[in-house]
């Protein structure tokens, strides 16, 4: 185990996080979806039991440039601000949203 990583983390759900912004880039980088897909087995090898992991990939295809109609981002927001996340896993941090507001 990561010494970063202790119980509490391992006691909450670990998210991952998928997004691309346009179903363009969905369908000619299917390299980057298989690498956020991948997350999850790094969620394994880091403690997390793979009940506690959580892929969230209803966003896929849609654009940062707002939260609206990105359903997973809103509920990943409300599990981070319940306490309920050990860890997000993303492969950009920017991929979260564009807004300093969100």
């Amino acid at each position: 185990m990561d010494n970063k990583i202790s119980s509490p983390h391992l006691s909450r759900q670990a998210y991952v996080y998928l997004r691309q912004s346009t179903p363009y880039q969905v369908e000619s980088n299917r390299e980057s979806t298989e690498r956020q897909y991948a997350l999850a087995e790094r969620a394994l090898s880091l403690g997390w039991d793979k009940s506690q992991i959580q892929i969230l990939d209803g966003d896929l295809g849609k654009s940062g440039k707002t939260t609206s109609g990105r359903e997973d981002f809103h509920k990943l927001m409300a599990a981070v601000s319940l306490g309920e996340v050990g860890a997000v896993l993303a492969l950009e941090a920017s991929r979260l949203s564009r807004s300093q507001a969100d």
